[in-house]
């Protein structure tokens, strides 16, 4: 049984690893919490689930869910961001937390505020290891984790776009000096914190077979935990923080009952703000207020 858990908390830790690193795109360039990104993750998972229940397989669901959320993290950037650039942080940070709720409250409309189920035939293969078993979606969910990981640290570290994105999250004036253009940067931090956010919300509603317009703020706010836990500006922070976080939730229903789960979570972020603040891997920003 200990075993069966540590696989169902490295799925769910992948899940948080994805949608910590949506937040981390936008807080480590501009130094704001993009609230939205929990609602991106729903709305991506809707998507996603409407394509398979209408007959498209998983690569088109999931690259349906990646370009719905980018678009409306598009949409954001131009109306809930880019206006209030110069305004100080908490501004841009509450117009999120107000797009956040439109968009629940369009998926409510949409699809309705009851939870949507899978059928049974959509659900994959289960695989048996011995006493564990392993479904095909949770191998999914941990190979898909692990190669965008790979990808947007790749991105990030290796070339020139990731370079200007690391140049501007340093020093935005002397970045300008050099020629990089903080408003196209600004754009591609939310078009790849929104794709990243679209792509977990398809995958953990296909994992469990079932979302509702509530699903974001619930895993929203515990990828917030796994930022801050792993560090905010460290991309390999949010691999090392969310499997950490999932199979210590999963292990905490299972041998303490739910009604204690979130205490275990919240409790273990508090304890490392209190005893390491820059996160597991560092990452804490010293300009306490940079702006693109």
């Amino acid at each position: 049984m200990l075993i069966q858990q540590l696989v169902n908390g490295l799925t769910l830790g992948a899940v948080y690893t994805l949608l910590a690193l949506s937040f981390s795109l936008v807080m480590g360039i501009l130094g704001i919490l993009n609230l939205a990104i929990a609602e991106l993750f729903m709305i991506g998972g809707y998507l996603g689930f409407t394509l398979i229940t209408a007959g498209f397989p998983l690569p088109v669901a999931v690259l349906g869910g990646m370009l719905g959320a980018a678009a409306i993290a598009i949409a954001i950037e131009k109306i809930g961001y880019q206006p209030l650039r110069d305004a100080p942080l908490v501004t841009p940070m509450l117009s999120t937390l107000g797009f956040s709720i439109i968009l629940q409250n369009v998926a409510t409309n949409i699809w309705g505020s009851d939870p949507a189920q899978l059928p049974d035939e959509y659900f994959g293969k289960q695989y048996a290891f011995g006493p564990v078993n392993i479904g095909e979606m949770q191998l999914i969910v941990l190979v898909a984790t692990v190669v965008l990981v790979a990808l947007v640290a790749y991105i990030v570290q290796k070339t020139p776009i990731g370079r200007a994105l690391r140049a501007v999250a340093e020093n935005r004036e002397v970045a300008r000096i050099l020629g990089v253009s903080a408003d196209r940067l600004t754009m591609l931090a939310f078009i790849l914190s929104g794709s990243l956010a679209g792509v977990a919300g398809v995958l953990i509603a296909l994992h469990y077979g079932t979302i509702t317009p509530y699903l974001g703020v619930e895993i929203g706010l515990k990828a917030i935990a796994v930022m801050v836990i792993g560090g905010t500006r460290q991309i390999w922070g949010a691999l090392v923080a969310g499997p950490l976080i999932g199979i210590a939730e999963v292990l905490t229903v299972a041998y303490g009952g739910s009604q204690v789960r979130d205490f275990v979570v919240y409790g273990f972020m508090i304890l490392i703000l209190l005893l390491r603040p820059q996160g597991l891997l560092g990452g804490a920003r010293s300009d306490q207020g940079q702006r693109v």
